[in-house]
């Protein structure tokens, strides 16, 4: 058989001694520079490149592959970029093709107006293939992935070189030997090179791809290392990464765990490994943890970190596929693998007796809540509390939202009376009053670093105010009605509203300019809301839904219905799987992002609820729940659940009038709330 070079031809494959394709009527090249003889295609990325399966001629019709340049653009700088990516891969290959666990470059010329490259064939399935024919990994086999690949990644790390795309298909289990290969270095780029890249043109594959290098093109060493543990996960669970970060950007490497069928969290015991004993190693869920790390600072930074802590724990005999010979120029470091693995262990074995052990972080909240030994029992808040709130007077109408600063040391409310007001915490007394607003403020916002306060109005507009000096700074104009809700990206840069007319707008605010509109809600929107991690939007409306927006990609992921009246607030879980929203219909529904479904329904509020917040727990083992839900309701009382199992564990009373809003302190100590009673504030100490 002989296959068409046209990159747009449907069916490629002819019959031996056709002159021209039978489906496209293009010429066909017997022989590709005189001695590639192409065969079938293997595959096709996207618009950009073909790859073939080939004999050479001139090596007794060995196998191998080439790779067409066939880029589907008609701008020049496109174009451009596509050529130089090509030649980028052809270079990568001539470098790193010494390594035995990466294909040899055999030829890169042009013809026909075409550039190709041609490299070793590996025989082999690749990893996806792998896992669909043998089904997930165990635990013991992703260690040797991880052993095995490691060194490979160490080694193109340390020649300046970044992958940028590592995920299954990319990974080739070599039959001969069963070692794993490394293929497609199309995306590539040296380490000195920093690639501003737009939306829709970043390199790599969504799911697998880590925050730095879609958000800002920007990659290094460790951006690698999020995208295996990436892959690892993907052959643990059997699950697709690119559908959960369609669903919930990022927020799933959170809490990976919940999509594996088998625990990765048993304990792992001593390791004695040619006479070395190594104990006290931390888990592979540990490690997988650390790869994860959506913050690139808290990741692993290089592939010799991951395999000094990995080979302080292999529980079990390293393969003999991992432990068999490897020439000395092949791998990194110029030692063979056997040598390297001996020389980490040494290392491992080094600090146990050396008595260092690893850092632990622990984080303390306020409420400790005890699960019932019946569960028909009311469950029991271990501290103290107090109902006597602290009063804040200053407001001469409704006080509509109240929100902390990062440090919670301030307090800022807004109010009908057309006034944002700033109070000092510390003593109770209100330091400043913004005035601009020429109607009702609805909402107010912090920024993250707690030099700017947003308020939004029903004057249709939003304001910027410098928190030090007291003066406005900007005002964004855009919407057609009032702004209702305002809230912040975690990294400052973003303001999103929404607004009585239907839509939810975000802002740059280095330029005060409108980056883009969603307008999928039917009635007003009430609340937005961002997913800790930055990601993931949420709003609720008065079209009785809530709906995830993905902000990357500035698409819908999905809307929950189940409310029969309108929305009125939405808040993210700090697990980044779980919303809660509140209704006119006096219940708060709790949703699972993931699966798209209510969990809990709780209903003991006798009025709309207005608002909701989370607090977070010790997270003990002795909590039925890892936070605490709070809820302000027109009933006049402020409600703390347990969000786990739906019950209510205490009720903060209030003298009379409605509470529109509540807020957490970022220490989790207190809870402001506002609303229609006495144009007062209250201050609540949580319960402790």
């Amino acid at each position: 058989m002989l296959c068409c070079l046209n990159p747009d031809c449907p069916n490629p494959v002819n019959p031996d001694g056709n002159q021209q394709c039978q489906s496209c009527d293009t010429p066909l090249i017997p022989l590709l520079r005189g001695r590639y003889r192409v065969i079938k295609v293997l595959s096709d990325e996207g618009g950009f490149s073909r790859t073939y399966l080939a004999e050479d001629v001139d090596k007794l019709n060995e196998s191998c592959v080439v790779k067409q340049l066939a880029p589907k653009v008609q701008e020049t700088s496109a174009l451009k970029k596509a050529v130089e990516l090509f030649k980028e891969e052809a270079k990568q290959l001539q470098q790193l093709g010494e390594h035995h666990q990466i294909p040899t470059l055999l030829a890169y010329f042009e013809q026909n107006n075409y550039l190709f490259l041609v490299q070793q064939y590996i025989n082999g399935q690749n990893l996806l293939q792998e896992l669909r024919e043998q089904g997930i990994y165990s635990e013991s086999k992703i260690r040797e992935l991880l052993l095995d690949l490691l060194p490979v990644l160490e080694f193109i790390h340390k020649r300046g070189v970044i992958h940028r795309d590592i995920k299954p298909q990319n990974i080739i289990r070599r039959d001969s030997d069963g070692r794993l290969v490394l293929i497609d270095f199309g995306a590539s780029k040296q380490l000195s090179a920093t690639v501003q890249t737009q939306i829709g043109t970043t390199i790599g594959s969504h799911g697998y791809t880590p925050i730095e290098q879609m958000q800002d093109g920007k990659t290094y060493p460790t951006s690698d290392l999020f995208s295996l543990g990436v892959t690892c996960f993907h052959l643990l669970s059997g699950i697709s990464p690119s559908k959960l970060w369609m669903q919930n950007g990022y927020s799933w490497v959170t809490h990976w765990r919940r999509y594996l069928k088998n625990s990765i969290n048993n304990p792992i015991n001593n390791l004695n490994y040619q006479g070395i004993a190594i104990s006290h190693h931390p888990k592979l869920g540990k490690i997988l943890d650390k790869l994860l790390k959506i913050d690139i600072q808290q990741r692993y930074q290089s592939a010799d970190e991951v395999l000094k802590d990995l080979l302080r724990l292999s529980p079990q005999p390293i393969s003999s596929t991992l432990l068999s010979a490897t020439p000395t120029s092949q791998v990194s470091g110029s030692l063979p693998l056997d040598s390297r693995l001996k020389k980490h262990l040494l290392a491992g074995a080094g600090i146990v007796l050396l008595g260092l052990g690893g850092v632990w972080y622990s984080y303390s909240y306020p409420l400790t809540i005890t699960k019932p030994s019946n569960p028909s029992q009311p469950i029991n808040v271990t501290s103290q509390h107090s109902d006597s709130p602290n009063t804040l007077k200053g407001h001469s109408s409704d006080v509509n939202s109240v929100a902390f600063s990062v440090d919670g040391k301030t307090l800022a409310s807004g109010s009908d009376d057309n006034t944002i007001k700033i109070w000092s915490l510390a003593n109770q007394q209100q330091i400043r009053t913004f005035k601009g607003h020429s109607k009702w403020v609805w909402t107010v916002a912090f920024s993250p670093n707690g030099k700017t306060v947003a308020s939004g109005s029903a004057d249709k507009t939003i304001r910027l105010w410098n928190l030090e000096t007291g003066q406005e700074i900007g005002t964004l104009k855009g919407h057609t009605d009032g702004v209702s809700s305002i809230v912040f990206s975690p990294d400052g840069k973003t303001l999103v509203s929404g607004s009585l007319d239907k839509t939810i707008k975000l802002w740059n605010l280095e330029t005060g300019q409108e980056i883009y509109t969603f307008k999928e809600h039917s009635k007003a929107v009430a609340s937005v809301a961002f997913s800790p991690d930055g990601t993931t939007l949420a709003s609720g409306s008065w079209d009785k839904t809530i709906k995830l927006w993905n902000l990357a990609t500035q698409k819908q992921i999905r809307t929950f219905k189940g409310h029969s009246d309108i929305v009125l607030c939405v808040a993210f879980a700090p697990d980044n799987v779980t919303v809660a929203s509140s209704s006119k219909d006096n219940t708060i529904k709790l949703w699972n992002l993931v699966t798209g479904e209510a969990t809990q329904t709780l209903k003991a509020h006798s009025d709309k609820v207005g608002s909701v917040a989370f607090v977070p727990s010790t997270g003990s083992d002795n909590t039925s729940s890892g936070v605490i839900l709070v809820s302000g309701s027109n009933d006049n009382t402020i409600k703390l659940w347990d969000p786990e199992t739906g019950r209510e564990v205490r009720t903060l009373k209030r003298d009379s009038g409605y509470i529109y809003s509540v807020a957490i302190s970022p220490d989790g100590k207190a809870i402001a709330s506002g609303g229609s009673a006495d144009n007062i504030i209250k201050i609540w100490r949580v319960p402790r």
